[in-house]
């Protein structure tokens, strides 16, 4: 499978909308990315600040091939809150890697984070064939965390100094979830 960004297709969950990023998306990415409160849980808090460039790249808009699906968030009525991705899809192995960001703040513990994942693993699961998606969180993350376990996501292990937050040696929980589990869960 060679994957590209024009493949993105649009999702549509309960309460929100999936499509793919464009252009003219990024100085959004780029003002919740430098945002301190959503920077805190980003796993690039200790980077130089977002670009319209760095974001283009990260999201890969730049490539021709990119083995990253990534989808803006939107409300049912059409705004804008964050995104979701499945990053380093292996058609090899079926698996990818989950990450998600709700930008706006006054969006935050109302589920559309949930709704997000549920929508984006229905995808991964039933539509490309995967077999595992997993994610890294950080271990104080507990809200993230909760949303995870919500959506069939099960804690393998500890990662222990895995990254730096504000210079500080930070751990991340390794989760995962299995087409079977996801499959048999009846979402």
């Amino acid at each position: 499978m060679s994957v590209t960004t024009r493949q993105v297709p649009q999702l549509d969950g309960v309460a929100v909308r999936l499509r793919a990023v464009e252009e003219a998306d990024l100085p959004l990415l780029v003002r919740w990315m430098n945002d301190p409160e959503v920077r805190h849980w980003l796993h690039h808090s200790d980077r130089p600040d977002a670009t319209v460039e760095s974001v283009r790249g990260r999201f890969g808009l730049t490539e021709e091939r990119f083995p990253n699906l990534v989808w803006l968030i939107e409300m049912r009525e059409g705004r804008p809150v964050g995104h979701v991705g499945l990053l380093q899809v292996d058609p090899h192995h079926k698996r990818a890697e989950l990450a998600i960001s709700i930008g706006e703040k006054d969006c935050w513990s109302r589920g559309l984070g949930t709704d997000a994942v549920r929508t984006v693993l229905r995808h991964g699961f039933e539509d490309l064939g995967l077999r595992r998606v997993d994610l890294h969180t950080d271990a104080d993350n507990a809200r993230g965390i909760r949303c995870y376990e919500k959506c069939g996501f099960v804690r393998e292990g500890v990662m222990r100094a895995r990254r730096l937050r504000y210079g500080e040696p930070l751990d991340m929980v390794l989760m995962a979830v299995l087409s079977d589990e996801w499959l048999g869960r009846g979402e």
